[in-house]
């Protein structure tokens, strides 16, 4: 008895399944061309669809154990997708809806989360991209890797162009900071030039007193030192007179042996 209800119920079963799919709309498949869709809100519709099947996708290739190949058929479905995405938004914008072209060029980020651009040879739409695990397969991670920037040597018209006046010193004085340096070491130069001619006059009016009193004053250190910085000026111009003397008379004779020998 059990066997009979249990093939009644099944069968009540089905034919209620049967009744609720006969009441329910045929399911209305995604047009293959975004240009065979003439209303606004089913091509609304189909992009919104559009963008939950890239999130599926894009959620389900974040997982690195699913294999090389199926991440790779996950990555070409992606951008599959993200191409057809393009047609339909292209369309909205055709039948008058908002533009969602205008958000710019999609971005796409590298291992490290920096910002990169997107690998596009065609130079058609948008470029192909990778998410995810993608982004680690071999042959795809030499794309993020940045080349090591080489540097150019450079030429000398190159080193001359940046050669102005400030390289030769000719600004100097004209951010203040050289005034700065200098100035205290001016300051100290020209007090002590100051001290030396105060100290020299000072001797040199001691000896003018002693002179003219007639009496003979001890010299100190100082005098001594500038009696004896006189006497070499006095000794080397001496030096000098001689030398031009005997020069002169070397060549009196010169002149003389000349004539002897003519005559």
């Amino acid at each position: 008895m059990a066997r009979n209800e249990e093939k009644a119920q099944s069968m009540l079963n089905r034919f209620v399944t049967m009744k609720q799919e006969e009441k329910r709309k045929p399911r209305e498949r995604r047009p293959f061309l975004a240009s065979d869709c003439r209303d606004l809100a089913d091509a609304d519709k189909w992009r919104s669809q559009i963008l939950r099947e890239i999130g599926a996708k894009v959620q389900e290739i974040q997982n690195e154990g699913l294999g090389e190949h199926r991440i790779r058929d996950l990555n070409d479905e992606i951008n599959k997708l993200l191409r057809e995405r393009f047609h339909w938004e292209k369309r909205i914008l055709e039948l008058g809806g908002p533009n969602y072209l205008a958000k710019g060029p999609p971005k796409m980020t590298d291992l490290d989360g920096n910002i990169v651009d997107i690998p596009n040879p065609s130079g058609r739409g948008p470029g192909y991209r990778y998410f995810g695990a993608a982004k680690k397969l071999p042959g795809v991670r030499e794309l993020f890797e940045k080349p090591p920037e080489v540097r150019k040597r450079r030429t000398r018209y190159e080193i001359y162009k940046r050669i102005d006046a400030s390289y030769y010193g000719y600004r100097d004085d004209e951010d203040g900071v050289l005034e700065k340096l200098e100035g205290p070491a001016e300051s100290q130069m020209r007090a002590q030039a100051v001290a030396e001619f105060k100290r020299v006059e000072r001797v040199r009016r001691e000896a003018l007193k002693s002179v003219q009193s007639g009496e003979v004053a001890p010299a100190g250190a100082a005098a001594t030192e500038v009696l004896f910085e006189e006497e070499e000026e006095v000794v080397e111009e001496e030096r000098e007179r001689e030398e031009r003397e005997r020069g002169g008379g070397g060549e009196r004779e010169g002149v003389c042996g000349a004539r002897r020998v003519t005559g």
